[in-house]
């Protein structure tokens, strides 16, 4: 597991680009029949990707549990948001099975012990997304799917950013512990997102953008609304944002991306707000 540690605004103004990048920028996330996991020590969410070809692959694979989490088991004090961003798949929980389609969205409760992931074709495999946050209690777990999240259409054509925010794990939808999920999906022609730009004092977030057609990028803001930064992000990379920092994005075509946020509380509308003149 890769553990990235927490960097202060004051030390990031004077990074260069590929230590921007070290710091927040998490790649390769999905390796044939394995589990890659970025363990950030901001608010202690951890980033999981897996892809599963030709095995039937379990959650801690790879992953030293008690090194990294001090528990027998990944999810013991912990709960999790998964989205398939790949082919047809299904996720098995403590015998449990849920089918997962395109786009489908799964949050496990803390305490579930077993947690298996596979592909329905290995021509076409499915690609598990996750962030997972402490918990302290449990509730339900739960599929969601497109159809079921609560839906936010934001933006328009002329400021080029209209966009339906899709709540997935979300207090209007599911009870969890501390961690919300959704999917933001941009319109053919609209490439900006989360602008005007805000921060959250009081919570941390992270950002994976996929659907971004061959040959185009992201160009992920962050930092001070005062010193800005950018990091260009490829598909199915994600990126992790401190409290702090800004998070908004321009792209060379539309996309989609999947935020997650953990911290404080979950007000979804709890944000420090920046006027775009202000920015710079």
């Amino acid at each position: 597991m890769d553990i990235r540690y927490s960097a202060n605004q004051r030390d990031v103004k004077r990074y260069t680009t590929q230590e921007l990048r070290d710091e927040f920028l998490i790649q390769n996330l999905y390796q044939p029949d394995q589990v890659v996991a970025v363990y950030s020590h901001v608010d202690r969410m951890v980033t999981v990707g897996c892809m599963p070809v030709n095995e039937v692959v379990p959650i801690d694979k790879g992953i030293d549990v008690w090194a990294n989490f001090g528990t027998s088991f990944f999810l013991e004090r912990r709960e999790i948001g998964i989205f398939n961003i790949g082919g047809s798949g299904a996720i098995q929980v403590d015998g449990k099975t849920y089918p997962m389609g395109h786009k489908d969205c799964l949050y496990i409760t803390c305490g579930a012990k077993e947690v298996l992931f596979s592909s329905d074709d290995p021509a076409a495999p499915a690609k598990y997304y996750m962030v997972s946050a402490p918990a302290h209690c449990s509730y339900e777990t739960r599929l969601i799917k497109l159809e079921d999240a609560a839906k936010r259409p934001l933006g328009a054509m002329e400021t080029s950013n209209k966009r339906v925010i899709n709540q997935f794990i979300h207090p209007d939808v599911l009870k969890t512990c501390q961690l919300s999920m959704g999917m933001t999906v941009l319109e053919p022609g609209s490439v900006w997102n989360t602008m005007p730009a805000h921060t959250h004092e009081r919570r941390m977030e992270i950002y994976t953008y996929f659907d971004i057609p061959e040959g185009n990028v992201v160009f992920h803001m962050m930092g001070e609304g005062q010193e800005t930064r950018h990091i260009v992000m490829h598909n199915e990379e994600a990126v992790i944002s401190p409290s702090w920092s800004i998070h908004a994005g321009a792209g060379t075509s539309s996309y989609t991306f999947i935020w997650a946020m953990g911290g404080e509380n979950q007000a979804f509308d709890d944000m420090d707000n920046i006027a775009i003149p202000d920015l710079r």
